[in-house]
């Protein structure tokens, strides 16, 4: 689990947990981290959390929130980064059972060479075996091919068929072909420091949130806002200067 380190002057204050969703950052007392010095504004900051990333939003400050020395408006927060606020520091700790380095968050791109996962074999059906009175042309399933029981079994199985599953695939550049399968709850594309964007997998479908740097992602020649955006099959992305399609398999 991550969690905040809030200090002034070298002086550890206390620790936050980063059990929510929302930490909200800033002055009154209804913050889930209260700073009361008056270069924190009312509602300074959010860190959202979304499984084990979490990516932190200036509220429109009036002093702005700095991070490792940079004034930021959005970023993704790595391991040890130290986010300022006047005189206070809070150091982000990822305390996860494997914490998220530079180089791990590298390996969660589509632009690292050699990184795509290799697609997991599909083992043959099992073939049925035959029992008396089976007739392998019937559509009948159930005790003495009762009609109900079929429909019912056909339901049984729609309602328990997953979620279309889909891919990311590189157009351009020297991983032109190679695909990302987008299993994860959230994938995290781009290069930290200069354009990050998450693609997230919801009940409804995906979409794709712009995190971090000045210029937002493209999709089908249109610059994103800062609303999560839904992927249609065949979308065309463009991240970092690396054109992806998002299709479904």
């Amino acid at each position: 689990m991550a969690k905040l380190i809030l200090s002034m002057d070298g002086l550890v204050l206390k620790e936050v947990p980063l059990t929510k969703e929302r930490t909200t950052i800033g002055r009154r007392p209804h913050n889930d981290v209260v700073i009361d010095n008056l270069a924190v504004s009312g509602e300074h900051a959010v860190i959202v959390t979304i499984l084990n990333d979490s990516f932190l939003e200036d509220l429109g400050s009036t002093n702005g929130t700095m991070v490792n020395g940079q004034a930021i408006k959005k970023h993704f927060l790595q391991n040890n980064d130290m986010v300022e606020l006047g005189k206070y520091k809070l150091k982000y700790v990822a305390e996860t059972a494997k914490q998220t380095s530079a180089n791990d968050f590298e390996k969660t791109m589509v632009l690292r060479p050699n990184m795509m996962p290799k697609p997991a074999a599909t083992p043959p059906a099992p073939v049925p075996q035959a029992t008396p009175g089976y007739n392998p042309t019937s559509t009948q399933v159930g005790p003495m091919g009762d009609p109900n029981a079929a429909r019912a079994a056909q339901g049984s199985a729609a309602a328990a068929a997953p979620q279309q599953s889909a891919v990311i695939q590189i157009l351009n550049g020297p991983n032109a072909g190679k695909e990302l399968a987008l299993t994860k709850a959230l994938t995290t594309l781009g290069r930290p420091g200069v354009q990050v964007a998450v693609i997230t997998r919801r009940p409804q479908g995906y979409f794709i949130t712009h995190v971090e740097g000045t210029t937002f992602p493209v999709v089908n020649g249109k610059n994103l806002s800062l609303d999560a955006h839904p992927l249609n099959n065949h979308d065309i992305v463009e991240l970092s200067g690396t054109k992806m399609e998002f299709f479904f398999k």
